[in-house]
């Protein structure tokens, strides 16, 4: 069986979650190999003939599959605290939380990483990035500076003071002579981290080994993003992404699984666009539409509640996601927002100062200034919530997903229809081809 890397097409809040759902019983291993608890996701799930929602922050959505080894890869930086309390949330809810596998090699985040994050933001005042004030960036920025704290670390105390020591060399002269705040205290942090590190232990794994004897027993293994493709550090929408890499090259550095071992990649590219946080944004709605998309998706992030800013479809950015990450098969999500709208329009290129872009531009000022090109596309008013096929669909939400697909570049194999697990349509299977041998 495959090794399948599952990736945001746009800027994230695509439904990533669905998408694990539709590939069920047939995923053995669900890794989350980027990022931290500055996004999340959120499962729907029946139970007993009620509909139940879970919000995840750093925990792959296979958590709430039992047959499914969940994995948080070493390209994750983890706040112990908030991964606590989240796996207490879920087991409060009956959820099997024993299987999780924890890298040892995946970075932590100290409490002095967060107040950095906090007082940076405020500090660049109308430049800030838009971060989530949850550390993020400054542990992956120690990450490459080699002065982290990994999970490993937690086992060695003298190791882990030396290291936070050395961090705080450095940073407590930020805090204080920069930023005026208090100093961090070593022993108070290294207290603090090593309060959760006898729980943690059993979950603590080579990962990259654990993974790689999975694939040879024939399991699949799916690679979950966190973000997605325009908020990757070195291919998104820079300075405005996040410190890591959320596109599907980023499984393989995010988990010890190389490249030569990745059958399909999945990307999930929503209806319409929507993004959390500054940057620029050519499709971004300030009027009453935008509003419609925001109240009818119910656009309001599942991390930090705040409203995301919403948009018509941008394919210039799909046929980019295609490219960057190989996509060979796009889940549609949240077609059913789009009911009830007389036209449709969607972005098929750019102007720029007069210059037509059918692709995404190379300059970053280029892409600030771009205005959308639109084609409108006709809407539909039926309820397509209880569509299970394709030809169930109006005709005209057929022809808005056939014509998404030709611009994009890559075949659509599912389309979501509701918030329901259940409320999705697939078109082709999303287990990848078969290998092909030759004699």
């Amino acid at each position: 069986m495959p090794a399948i890397v599952l990736v945001g097409a746009q800027w994230g809040d695509e439904g990533k979650g669905k998408a694990t759902d539709l590939l069920g019983s047939t995923v053995d291993y669900v890794v989350k190999f980027n990022g931290g608890n500055n996004a999340g996701h959120t499962v729907v799930i029946e139970q007993d003939g009620k509909r139940e929602k879970y919000a995840l922050h750093l925990l792959p959505s296979g958590i709430l599959s039992p047959n499914c080894t969940p994995v948080i890869g070493n390209g994750v930086v983890i706040d112990l605290a908030v991964l606590f309390e989240e796996i207490d949330g879920l087991e409060a809810r009956g959820v099997d939380t024993s299987k999780l596998r924890v890298s040892a090699n995946a970075h932590l985040i100290p409490p002095y990483n967060r107040t950095l994050d906090k007082v940076a933001e405020r500090f660049l005042g109308s430049r800030r990035i838009g971060t989530t004030g949850r550390g993020i960036g400054p542990t992956y920025a120690d990450k490459m500076s080699r002065i982290g704290i990994r999970v490993q670390d937690l086992y060695d105390e003298h190791i882990l003071r030396q290291k936070v020591e050395g961090a705080l060399a450095f940073k407590n002269q930020v805090l204080v002579k920069i930023y005026n705040t208090r100093a961090a205290d070593v022993d108070e942090v290294v207290t603090e981290l090593l309060s959760y590190a006898a729980r943690l232990a059993p979950m603590v794994s080579d990962v990259s080994l654990e993974l790689g004897q999975a694939l040879d027993r024939g399991d699949t293994v799916l690679f979950e993003a966190g973000q997605a493709t325009l908020l990757d550090v070195d291919h998104g929408t820079y300075p405005y992404v996040t410190s890591s890499n959320a596109i599907s090259a980023g499984a393989c550095t995010g988990s010890g699984v190389p490249p030569t071992r990745i059958d399909s990649v999945i990307a999930i590219l929503k209806a319409y666009t929507t993004r959390v946080g500054e940057g620029p944004f050519p499709t971004e709605l300030h009027d009453d539409h935008g509003e419609f998309l925001r109240k009818t998706g119910d656009e309001y992030g599942t991390t930090t509640g705040r409203p995301r800013r919403c948009g018509w479809l941008d394919v210039v950015v799909g046929r980019y996601a295609t490219r960057v990450n190989g996509v060979t098969d796009f889940v549609i999500t949240k077609l059913d927002v789009l009911t009830g709208l007389d036209k449709v329009p969607v972005c098929v290129a750019y102007d720029v100062d007069g210059v037509r872009h059918d692709e995404m531009p190379v300059n970053q000022s280029d892409f600030h200034h771009a205005r959308p090109i639109y084609e409108e596309l006709p809407g539909w008013w039926e309820d397509i919530s209880r569509c299970r096929t394709f030809d169930q669909l109006p005709e005209n939400a057929r022809r808005y997903v056939l014509r998404v697909e030709e611009l994009i570049g890559a075949r659509v194999s599912a389309i979501g229809v509701g918030p329901g697990r259940d409320e999705i349509i697939g078109r082709h299977p999303l287990n990848p081809r078969p290998p092909q041998h030759t004699e």
